[in-house]
């Protein structure tokens, strides 16, 4: 090798190695921060569980939020892709498995898993976490100004859903604008079951929703939580976790489980098989499985985490609220929210006939 070759070898090196770290620039000179995309519920993760994660991986995460699994999955039936992590329901998770929707996961990268109630796993429809991993439990509940009816004087608030048939209360009461929510609120009302798809039942229901209507101000899945913040509403059908923020910063409101029985869902981390960051996907289920972020993230939202080391971590005053903990005998009148395929064409036809009531 003469001369030549040797000087110009180290001034070859050097040049690759500029392009290689120039591949890995963004236009300011700076390596590209990764970004996670998370597709969730509104109000639930704790904004400083976030910016830990940030931290921790040296990443962003950008959230964007859906009001129902049913909205969530029109998007991803429209094409939706870029998102790295969804928290749907498991009867919805039910469907985007069965219709290739969700990547398997990869167990080696979640260490924490074992961490996850077993006695959770025994009810949800993928124990073996092959695609799913339980991030909460929530009801879909009650709750109620019980100091501005006494203020008007009128019967004091009772833990059943014949309360929506309280005409002194029309037009300060709401219904979530769900399907399956408010149909099972008014199947559970007639002693049914949630999954039924027996059209008589679902008929009575129907009749329920109709009569319950016209006592309403709306249906909705948002604005229930400042109303009956600030008594705009003086009964709201919600979700557990919602109503327990709202009741943190407002002890007036008062959260009741109806006698009945609530439906109880299993809400789930999912990475799509379109997801374009899979491994920091899994870094983040991990992460949020830690006990010491669970029970921080647990007591922001308000929600209980199936996460049996991060529930020794919780204040006691969190685990007897009844937004988090259901008395036995109300939790065996409760159901999981099914997938039940065909059969809910049934519930569409209900629903939209309660829609176009007047």
């Amino acid at each position: 090798m003469n001369w030549k070759h040797r000087t110009l070898l180290p001034l070859l090196r050097r040049a690759v190695l500029v392009l290689l770290g120039l591949a890995g620039l963004g236009l300011h000179g700076h390596a590209e921060t990764p970004v996670l995309h998370l597709y969730n519920w509104a109000d639930y993760i704790s904004p400083e569980v976030l910016r830990q994660f940030e931290q921790q991986h040296h990443c962003r995460v950008v959230v964007d939020t859906f009001e129902s699994n049913e909205s969530m999955y029109a998007k991803f039936k429209a094409g939706a892709t870029g998102y790295d992590l969804v928290i749907p329901t498991a009867y919805m998770i039910q469907i985007m498995h069965a219709q290739g929707m969700l990547s398997a996961l990869d167990h080696r990268l979640i260490p924490n898993l074992p961490h996850i109630d077993p006695a959770v796993l025994a009810k949800v429809p993928d124990p073996a976490m092959h695609h799913s991993v339980p991030y909460t439990f929530a009801f879909a509940t009650i709750a109620v100004r019980a100091d501005k009816l006494e203020a008007r004087r009128l019967p004091p608030a009772e833990a059943t859903w014949a309360m929506f048939d309280r005409s002194a209360l029309a037009g300060r009461m709401t219904l979530l604008d769900d399907m399956r929510e408010s149909i099972g609120a008014a199947l559970k009302s007639l002693g049914y079951s949630l999954n039924t798809r027996d059209d008589a039942q679902l008929n009575a229901a129907r009749d329920v929703l109709i009569r319950w209507k016209k006592n309403l101000a709306l249906f909705d899945n948002e604005g229930y939580k400042s109303g009956i913040d600030s008594a705009e509403f003086l009964l709201v059908h919600g979700y557990s976790g919602d109503l327990f923020q709202v009741q943190m910063e407002n002890p007036a409101v008062q959260i009741l489980i109806p006698r009945e029985g609530v439906t109880i869902g299993c809400d789930a981390l999912v990475i799509p098989k379109t997801a374009r960051h899979r491994e920091l996907a899994h870094a983040f289920i991990n992460f949020v499985l830690d006990p010491a972020t669970a029970a921080q993230n647990m007591e922001w939202m308000g929600y209980y985490c199936p996460n049996k080391p991060a529930l020794e971590k919780v204040s006691p005053a969190f685990l007897q609220n009844p937004a988090i903990t259901i008395a036995p005998e109300v939790r065996d009148r409760c159901e999981v929210i099914q997938d039940l395929g065909a059969d809910l064409a049934k519930y569409t036809r209900v629903w939209d006939q309660v829609k176009a009531a007047r």
